[in-house]
């Protein structure tokens, strides 16, 4: 079984997503020691975001210069990275109030039509349903249902919407909220995350 790691938040040591996140493979490789874990940090090794050179290669065109055509490679890499991959374990920081743009690019690297998803002629169909993602997400405030910033919030609404386009039904969250509020709130919610990692269903 394989899982991918994906850590997205530029706070290094001091990230709580990526405890989170680290926690969550721990717990999983715990239930099953053979797990072939893969790992990517979209910071230490960012991707680049899309272009028209990008765009224009995927429609069928020669790439302009050998940068174009490496980071191709290096795009199709990231896909075949996900499409192996049994169970996804992701880092989802929210910076003003939706993802950080090195998930952004992550992502435009793993919706691929003819991929991971197709248009049908009722819309379009997921074909990475038979996946297992989990995202560690973590948010300075609190952005439930009903509290005043509810509508502020773009970040597990838009994975939510996101991985349901590509098919992914085994979709899970684990929240640390308003570790900005304050020292003793941080550590609480962190300690409620950590506590839910420790209970997940094994891989």
């Amino acid at each position: 079984m394989k899982l991918l790691h994906i850590d997205s938040s530029v706070l290094g040591l001091h990230s709580i997503s990526r405890k989170v996140s680290a926690a969550i493979v721990d717990r999983l490789r715990q239930t099953n020691p053979r797990l072939d874990i893969t790992y990517r940090d979209l910071t230490t090794a960012p991707l680049a975001h899309l272009s028209g050179s990008h765009l224009a290669a995927a429609q069928g065109a020669d790439a302009p210069d050998a940068s174009v055509a490496q980071d191709l490679a290096v795009g199709q890499a990231v896909l075949d990275e996900f499409l192996a991959a049994d169970i996804v374990v992701i880092g989802a920081p929210m910076y003003n109030f939706t993802l950080p743009s090195q998930l952004k690019a992550w992502i435009d690297r793993i919706l691929v039509a003819g991929k991971t998803f197709k248009y049908g002629a009722e819309g379009p169909i997921g074909l990475a349903g038979d996946k297992r993602v989990i995202v560690a997400i973590s948010r300075g405030g609190v952005y439930g249902p009903g509290t005043p910033a509810a509508a502020f919030e773009h970040l597990e609404s838009y994975l939510r919407g996101v991985f349901a386009f590509i098919g992914v039904t085994r979709l899970e969250f684990i929240s640390t909220d308003g570790v900005r509020v304050g020292p003793e709130h941080r550590e609480k919610a962190l300690a409620k995350a950590l506590q839910a990692a420790t209970a997940l269903q094994a891989a």
